[in-house]
């Protein structure tokens, strides 16, 4: 039969040294990490919306040019518009809206999602959501009725406005490849009006209803608020 000597006193040893440890690991390490935690995000009927641009090339007469892509979604249903402009202006940008308010027949009466687009924010305040934002900027959202929501800078906030992002990456892949030729922009809008049409039939991710199905929902409820944006141009003009 074999025995097994335990030296008692190494064992004390070892578990005094080990007490020592954890009673100054907050002083060594320092406070321990908190961790961050990300809620899935669920949203209402006509309430929601994301914009962002996403860079792309399109053949034109004068050869290969860099372009930029404004997309507008819905957070609800995932119906997006999408439109290229030759700069990523404040003038391209204004359009870019009038253009999905008017493709949508409506304006979301919560919010629409941005990062810190110059067209939009003059500054960012350190430290919080608020921004300075443009006077043009300030008017046109008071024509539109609408309010910003500033997504946190850098990476910290690329999860708030995740939806527009992998849309932009997405109708790239599947619409812009390979790089699309023709005259104009006009022309290359006018097919993209087309394909966001023919989207309606797509299912996102996880859903068993279509983007289409989703969409019909929005302008029914009393939280999306129809926009007439033609006749607002109009009255305002």
């Amino acid at each position: 039969m074999n025995t097994m000597l335990v030296d008692w006193s190494a064992i004390r040893r070892c578990a005094h040294m080990l007490r020592r440890g954890v009673s100054r690991s907050p002083k060594r390490w320092g406070k321990p990490p908190i961790a961050q935690v990300f809620v899935p995000q669920s949203h209402q009927p006509g309430e929601e919306a994301e914009v962002d641009f996403a860079e792309l090339y399109v053949d034109l007469p004068q050869g290969r040019t860099k372009c930029y892509m404004f997309t507008l979604r819905l957070c609800f249903s995932g119906k997006s518009v999408h439109r290229v402009f030759a700069t990523q202006s404040q003038e391209a940008f204004l359009e870019g809206h009038i253009e999905a308010f008017n493709a949508l027949g409506g304006v979301p009466v919560r919010h629409v999602k941005y990062d810190n687009l110059k067209s939009a924010v003059t500054r960012v305040l350190f430290g919080q959501r608020d921004r300075v934002e443009n006077e043009r900027w300030i008017l046109f959202r008071s024509h539109y009725s609408f309010e910003a929501f500033y997504c946190l800078p850098g990476i910290e906030g690329a999860h708030e406005k995740g939806g527009v992002e992998g849309e932009g990456g997405r109708f790239r892949r599947n619409r812009l490849v390979p790089v699309p030729k023709v005259v104009s922009l006009a022309e290359l809008n006018a097919k993209l009006a087309a394909i966001d049409e023919a989207d309606d039939q797509r299912r996102v991710n996880g859903r068993l209803t279509t983007i289409g199905q989703d969409f019909i929902i929005e302008p029914g409820t009393d939280s999306y608020r129809l926009a007439h944006t033609k006749n607002r141009q109009a009255a305002a003009s």
